[in-house]
């Protein structure tokens, strides 16, 4: 359905050559960056360099705007440290009720968190660059992203969104460049795009970026990401499509277990497509919209824990079976961030004993007679039964290791105790994690 959809199984000749910039990476990371998009009417995107970062040739500004007004949406951190851009979308949003939003300003290098309120009044500003350009007070949500407890050079970034403005188009280089100028510790620009279409007959393009690949452990959201589209929706209605697809994508994904102060989920719909406006939330193209947002949001989201600082793995938890799905994703939760669990895949240890304690202090209702624990390879070979209703399964190791192995993994933990099922996206833990933040700062 979207641009870069299980990329992974696609040639890479269809993504970047290794004659890029990214051919440093392995063929499976470049196999995750777009060299073509479809995009939506009405938006254009940019990014350059402003001078927050001090090499000039990396990217630190990026600018997305329609050029109409949108319905708007967003989700923020719980942090009790919530960062000042975070504060500011926040307000924009609640003043304007999600409606007559224009944009995303965003800059990297630096977190504007933990600043106090001179930090507040930086991200008021970064806003209000904006706003020169679109003639609409407080018509930009804004991001930033880098090291927390900094200030930020805003004259720089005021002086580098005028520079952006002039920069702004709709090719896909164009939001290539945002999204590198969105990156920090990430390996490769995390950029998604695709046509898609309702009940009604109505096609819509949707495009996305997001960045992220430490600090990643959700609670409302994760991260940075926006999604925009050319859907014309009803702002509460907006806001109700993205918690829905936040708690089944970005609320459902973790690297390290540690939650950023700066997290921002938004999605912005202009309505460029001029099909009627979606209203009812019992229509069948709100449901439809609804599940295309939380199919493109899982995708996009996916695409962080596959550039997982260190990562060597990239594993799907799913737990079935469960009485609701608060209890399914909480278990996935808890076996994504146990550092056990997470040690044991980098040594490709098949210790699913771990899984077991992991999931018993979890906190759900679970009856370990009745749970079964099973290793799915991704490359559709049969599963491998580890546990069977309580039971231990006499495990063929050599099959074990050689389904560990594999940079993709399921595990499939089924609690028998109804019909409701969770997933999580997560990754293995490795030497390389710990050297990396070890010397973030410097």
């Amino acid at each position: 359905m979207f641009t870069n959809r299980f990329v992974s199984k696609l040639p890479l000749r269809a993504y970047y050559s290794t004659s890029t910039k990214y051919a440093h990476l392995s063929a499976r990371k470049q196999s995750f960056i777009p060299t073509s998009g479809t995009y939506p009417a009405g938006f254009n995107a940019t990014g350059i360099h402003c001078g927050v970062k001090k090499k000039p040739e990396i990217k630190d500004l990026a600018l997305i705007l329609s050029d109409r007004p949108c319905s708007a949406a967003a989700v923020f951190t719980t942090n009790a440290f919530q960062a000042a851009p975070v504060l500011v979308s926040r307000e924009v949003l609640q003043k304007k009720n999600g409606e007559n939003v224009f944009g995303v300003v965003t800059n990297s290098g630096c977190a504007n968190a933990v600043t106090g309120a001179n930090g507040l009044e930086n991200a008021k500003r970064m806003s209000k660059a904006v706003d020169a350009f679109t003639g609409v007070e407080q018509s930009s949500l804004v991001m930033s992203t880098g090291v927390i407890g900094q200030q930020l050079p805003i004259e720089k970034i005021e002086k580098g969104v005028t520079a952006a403005h002039s920069t702004l188009g709709n090719s896909h280089q164009s939001w290539m460049d945002a999204a590198e100028a969105f990156m920090t510790t990430d390996t490769f620009p995390k950029l998604l795009s695709g046509k898609f279409s309702l009940s009604s007959g109505s096609e819509y393009t949707m495009a996305g970026i997001t960045k992220g690949a430490g600090m990643i452990h959700p609670n409302m959201a994760t991260l940075l990401g926006f999604v925009v589209t050319d859907v014309n929706i009803d702002a509460p209605l907006l806001k109700k499509a993205l918690q829905h697809a936040i708690d089944r994508s970005f609320n459902s994904i973790s690297v390290d277990g540690d939650m950023s102060t700066n997290d921002t989920i938004a999605v912005l719909a202009n309505g460029a497509n001029n099909a009627p406006k979606i209203v009812d939330e019992t229509s069948q193209d709100y449901i439809d919209f609804r599940s295309k947002l939380t199919d493109f949001a899982a995708e996009l989201a996916q695409l962080v824990v596959h550039d997982g600082e260190g990562a060597t793995k990239f594993v799907t938890i799913n737990v079935k079976g469960a009485s609701t799905f608060e209890s399914a994703k909480k278990a996935a939760s808890h076996i994504s961030t146990s550092m056990l669990v997470k040690t044991a895949l980098f040594g490709q240890d098949a210790n699913w004993g771990r899984i077991c304690a992991s999931l018993g202090h979890s906190g759900i209702e679970v009856d370990p007679s009745k749970v079964s624990v099973a290793f799915v390879p991704a490359d559709g070979s049969p599963k491998l039964d580890l546990m069977i209703s309580g039971e231990p399964e006499n495990v063929n190791e050599e099959r074990a290791a050689e389904i560990l192995k594999m940079e993709d993994l399921n595990i499939e933990v089924d609690l028998s105790l109804g019909k409701e099922s969770a997933k999580f996206w997560t990754c293995d833990l490795s030497y390389e994690y710990v050297s990396i933040n070890a010397d973030y700062r410097s």
